[in-house]
This record gives structure tokens, sequence and C-alpha cells, in this order.
């Protein structure tokens, strides 16, 4: 059978039951599929195929080989929003009759169960797939594990990281190039429209990082020379150069010099307004506050103002910052810029730099940015994240986080939602992704 058109979510259409036939499971409301037998690849593929035209969710999943043996477990849940007033008995029934055809065709063992579970699973490959998604299906999830399979890959190891503010799932492969697989996903991943991240396996994953963050729409929300602009009265004409900056058409140093200049004869008491004004991005501080306790150093790099950035390091923690800083004579902006552009060039040498005074290699540094003036820095660190960034980012960086939580980052270096929790408690602290300040 050609499984290939399965990957696609088709409109489920129960089966032709009794109007007898009740919901019985109220009270049971996930499934647990339990399925074992050979590995070989293609085989969660083949699985995840076979749930995907029905309207569920993957709640959570963990997979594990052992001496050639796969145990792969799916815990399900009904997605009311695909199918609403589905009856889970006559759903549930339905699916089990189609995993357990599948299973047999594969032959492996099947086992269905009630209510939450979970699968423990250990295991070491040579690549980290990181998956995003808000929901994440079995088709989504399907169709990746189609692509590492026709890569000749296979899937070692699967398992959930976090549950909110996304759905995050890791999973470890095992005989494949990273260029490679990196090119398939992200375009399976852009199909799907959820986020994959690849990055090698080894201790060098455990080992101290650098975590570099744009400023502007990336740590925090919104961009502050507009800020400052709404204050100066020239708000449109500062957000237009602005935009056409982040798209790229417009080299980054004059763009900022046009925008500086809009500013002349502001009171500089407007800045200190402005730094009233800054929301940090949701999740901002649950992932600095994560990535101290790793020993991680943290550094922002912003073709903003140091008048801004100065405050950000102190109230963070921020253990490096680079940025450009506005000229103030008797109380007033002058309308110009004194010292050092920080542009798209310098943006990666602030990277270099830090990395060198943290005593990492850039293997070992992590990159945050949604602008075209990130595009080097997003290049030169071992991992670029374009953070809900423009087209010409994404198709350019590593990877991609599409959702507005910042500590969805955290996904990809493999912690754990749990972990997480787990140290805000050990200390008092409860932080969350719904954070602004």
């Amino acid at each position: 059978m050609n499984y290939g058109n399965m990957f696609t979510p088709r409109p489920y259409t129960p089966m032709n039951w009794p109007s007898t036939v009740v919901d019985a499971m109220n009270d049971d409301s996930t499934l647990l599929v339990t399925v074992t037998g050979r590995d070989r690849p293609g085989v969660s593929a083949r699985l995840l195929s076979t749930l995907s035209v029905f309207p569920v969710t993957l709640s959570d999943l963990e997979q594990v080989v052992i001496g050639g043996r796969l145990v792969l477990g799916a815990l399900l849940s009904v997605d009311d929003t695909v199918a609403p007033g589905v009856s889970k008995a006559r759903l549930f029934e339905e699916l089990r009759s189609a995993v357990e055809k599948t299973a047999i065709d594969l032959d492996m063992d099947v086992e269905f169960s009630k209510g939450n579970a979970r699968v423990s699973a250990s295991s070491e490959g040579r690549l980290h797939v990181t998956v995003l998604a808000d929901p994440l299906r079995p088709g989504a999830l399907g169709a990746i594990a189609s692509c590492v399979a026709r890569a000749g890959s296979n899937i070692d190891r699967i398992e959930r990281l976090s549950s909110y503010p996304v759905t995050s799932i890791e999973l470890d492969i095992s005989g494949t190039d990273l260029d490679r697989l990196r090119g398939d996903l992200a375009m399976e991943a852009a199909t799907q429209s959820i986020d994959v991240a690849v990055q090698r396996s080894g201790l060098h994953r455990r080992a101290k990082h650098l975590v570099v963050m744009d400023v502007d729409s990336t740590l925090i929300q919104g961009e502050v020379i507009e800020l400052l602009a709404a204050h100066a009265g020239c708000a449109e004409e500062v957000a237009r150069v602005t935009e056409e900056a982040m798209r790229g058409n417009l080299d980054f140093e004059e763009s900022l010099r046009r925008r500086v200049a809009l500013l002349k004869g502001l009171d500089a008491s407007a800045i200190d307004a402005v730094r009233e004004e800054l929301v940090l991005t949701p999740g901002a501080r649950t992932l600095i506050r994560t990535l101290k306790r790793l020993d991680y150093e943290c550094a922002i790099v912003s073709g903003g103002f140091t008048q801004i950035t100065d405050a950000l390091v102190e109230r963070l923690g921020i253990d490096y910052s680079a940025a450009n800083t506005l000229e103030i004579v008797d109380g007033k902006l002058t309308g110009d810029l004194v010292g050092p552009i920080i542009d798209r060039e310098g943006k990666a040498q602030a990277l270099r730099h830090f990395a060198k005074e943290a005593d990492v290699s850039l293997m070992q540094t992590v990159a945050i940015g949604d602008g075209a003036n990130d595009l080097d820095m997003l290049r030169t660190a071992g991992l670029g994240v374009a953070f809900n960034a423009k087209p010409v980012v994404q198709e350019q960086a590593h990877t991609s986080v599409n959702f507005p939580y910042l500590d969805a980052i955290v996904f990809l270096l493999g912690v754990s939602r749990e972990e997480i929790e787990a140290a805000d408690l050990a200390v008092g602290d409860s932080g969350d992704s719904t954070e602004s300040d």
C-alpha cells in the first residue's frame, strides 16, 4: 500500500455504527498505544501515518530501542477542535482496528490501555532532532519520521520535552549526515507548519554554552527606536525605515543613521520613559534564569542603544553586551551616534569576542535574532535560531522558532519543562512562559 499521501490529515469519517453506541469513555479521554517488535527504518513513520487520519493529538510520545527491539508508546487525546462531540469510544475503537492492521503488516505487537501513561526511554543518537509544534499532530511527526527514514537513518529514541507553552519532542537519530538531514527536515517542517532543529550529539551538548540574543523584537517586544520616535513625534517615518532594514532591502548603518537623525532635539528624559515602557518577550526571564543555572553565559547584541541595553544587563544579569550609543549634548539627542556602529558584521564580531571572553568554542554558541542584520551572527554561531523572523532570515538560519515564547529555546538545548519547573521549585521561583516583565 502507498502511504505517501497519508501524511496530510484528511477529514475523519466514522464507521456506520448503530445509533445505540454511546461514549463509555468520558472519564478515560486518552488512549496509550504501545508497539513492540524488531526495529528497522520506517517503522515509526508507518505507525504515525496510520494515526494521522484520526482527529487525535499526541499528548506524549517516547521511543526506545534495546537490543534491536523497538518500544514505541504514544499517548493520544481526541482533538475536539477537529471533531467536536465525537464519540471517544467509537473513535478509539476504529483507531485500534487500524493500528492492529498496521502492526500485523509490520510483524509488530501492539497493546492498548486507557488513561495516562509514560514510556521510559534511554538511548543515544549521533544527531538530535527537536520538533516544536502547537499542537503536535501525528501526521506532522509522521512526516518527519518518514523524512528520516528516506535518509537511511534510524530513530533510536523519542522523548517529550514539554507540553507547554509548546509541545516539544526530541528524537535521537543515527546513521545520517547533519547537513543533508537539516536541509531535508527544514523543507518538511515548512510544509507541516512546525519548527525543527537538527544538532550533533556528543558531550559538547552538555558543556558550557554562550547564548547571544538580539534585543529588539527578540529579548523585548517591539523596537526601541520606534518607542523613542513616538516621543519625538516621528513614529511613522521611523517605522517605514525600520521595516525596510529588517527585510534586508536597506543597508543597516544607513537606515540607522536616517532614523536617529529624526530624533534630533528629543529630550534625553524620553530615554528614561522608554526604559519604563519596555516589555520583555514572554519566557525571557525563564530562559535567562535557566541558562544561568546551567552555568551558561548570556549576552545581548543590539543595533539599538547602550542607554537601553545597559539597563537590561543590570535588570536580567546579562554577562556581555554590545550596542550603539546615542549622542546627547546639553540633555538633548543630537541626531547622531558616537563610537563604532554595531551592524550586521558587528554583531558577528561581538559574538566571536564574547565567545573568546567566555572561553567557549563557536560550536557551543547559540545566536537568536529576527532581522536581516542578525544573519552573520546566526551563521557564525554553532546554532543560529531565527526567532519569529522575516522569511529571508528563516531561510538562512540553522533553525526557526515561530512561537512567541523565548524560553522555547531551552528545549532546543535538550532541557525539559519538568527540569525547569523542578529547578524553580527548589529555589521558590514561579516564573513561567506567560511572564512579560
